[in-house]
């Protein structure tokens, strides 16, 4: 056999071999990443949401050649509870206070923020009046009640200077140190909040269920003040600590992190909701 001949089997032989690696680890001559399927867990999705969900989806689509798919809730608790069990792979509904909160309340939760979305600052609406300070003696004021957001919407209660708390990290309606207009504050489901605007005198309502049960952000007499210190109310993206360098999901975060989706957020919302990850203090 010719020397130029055995080079040139010799080179065939490395070429297919080459090949077959490339494609036993899930490539393509093309360059295109293996297709994966990426479960993500939402609460009351909006039309606004899908269509953030969609522009996201997209971006994970032809950057990743990820699909999204989703599984949808209409409580806050199921949510993570389907992320640790391992019934989807992540979720986008929560802030990291929640997050926070959830965990030392579930001693055996293993979830853990992977990126931040949005953030939707609280809003207090009224459809009685115009103005916090219009407020009446004795009014009511209903709020969230599950642990994260009730201590949440107390401390905006209080930053709009109609109440004051004691120093603690979390408060409930036992934590109200001063209440000199005697509001009775009443905390109820979230997805509540927003039906009893027209039979109480205010609302906390959650940027979520706000733009669900299409509330009008001209009803807001009190906004959260954007800080550092509230960036614990950004929401996240959460998956359990085992996956979380999971590389498809940390490829979604990506494709939600875009300029794409960020132009999508602020046309879907206007300034309800903003974009999170890009915020500087």
């Amino acid at each position: 056999m010719k020397k130029s001949t055995k080079w040139l089997i010799g080179i065939i032989v490395v070429v297919v071999i080459v090949i077959a690696g490339y494609f036993s680890f899930g490539g393509s001559l093309g360059g295109k990443q293996k297709a994966q399927t990426v479960t993500v867990g939402r609460v009351a999705p909006s039309k606004s949401d899908e269509a953030v969900w969609n522009a996201a989806a997209k971006q994970a689509k032809d950057k990743y050649n990820i699909t999204i798919k989703y599984k949808d809730f209409t409580d806050y608790v199921q949510p993570n509870k389907s992320v640790q069990n391992g019934e989807i792979d992540i979720n986008a509904f929560q802030t990291k206070q929640y997050l926070d909160v959830w965990n030392a309340a579930h001693k055996d939760s293993t979830l853990t923020s992977i990126g931040y979305s949005i953030t939707t600052p609280l809003r207090l609406y009224s459809r009685k009046v115009t103005n916090v300070k219009d407020l009446k003696k004795g009014a009511t004021i209903v709020i969230d009640n599950d642990a994260a957001n009730q201590g949440r919407s107390l401390k905006l209660l209080q930053s709009a200077g109609l109440i004051k708390l004691n120093n603690v990290k979390n408060p409930t309606p036992s934590d109200i140190a001063s209440n000199p207009k005697k509001f009775k504050i009443t905390p109820i489901d979230a997805n509540q909040t927003a039906r009893q605007l027209d039979d109480v005198d205010a609302a906390i309502v959650n940027g979520g269920f706000a733009k669900a049960d299409h509330v009008n952000t001209k009803d807001s007499i009190y906004k959260e003040p954007l800080t550092k210190e509230n960036k614990q109310y950004f929401n996240v993206i959460v998956t359990t600590k085992k996956n979380a360098n999971k590389k498809a999901y940390k490829e979604v975060v990506k494709a939600y992190q875009t300029k794409a989706v960020k132009n999508q957020i602020k046309k879907s919302f206007g300034d309800l909701e903003q974009s999170a990850w890009d915020i500087k203090f």
